[in-house]
């Protein structure tokens, strides 16, 4: 398991260039605190999107993620940044983006698939500061 600290985290965000960007999307729940950071970092406005789709030991629940609840903020316009913590197999990601179809989205993860990751090179399980 590779521990990563906020300090850490905070520093790999001023090294990506991100396009202009006036909604963050937290893919709940553990895409929040990454999303609450980005959002902090872009000046961008927050919102969470909450999906079940793993139990608390990372196994599959369902076949497919569940949609729990939506943004309720106006999105037409918007410039959104989707953010998880964690996009490997991508069914969590994919399934907020189909939520999102017609939106000007692009995606980031801290690490795995997306159009922004963070910690691309990271490839075992990580240790998050907001973790227990």
């Amino acid at each position: 398991m590779v521990p990563l600290s906020f300090q850490e985290i905070a520093a790999r965000l001023k090294t990506i260039e991100f396009p202009p960007i006036d909604l963050v999307i937290g893919i709940g729940s553990g895409g929040v605190p990454a999303a609450t950071m980005l959002a902090y970092h872009l000046e961008a406005e927050l919102e969470v999107i909450t999906l079940n789709y793993r139990d608390e030991q990372n196994n599959p629940r369902y076949e497919a993620p569940k949609i729990l609840n939506q943004p309720t903020m106006q999105l037409n316009g918007k410039k959104i940044l989707l953010v998880d913590d964690v996009s490997v197999s991508g069914k969590t990601m994919n399934a907020a983006l189909e939520l999102l179809q017609g939106f000007n989205v692009k995606t980031c993860a801290m690490k795995g698939n997306a159009d922004f990751v963070l910690f691309p090179e990271i490839k075992d399980c990580v240790k998050w500061p907001w973790k227990p």
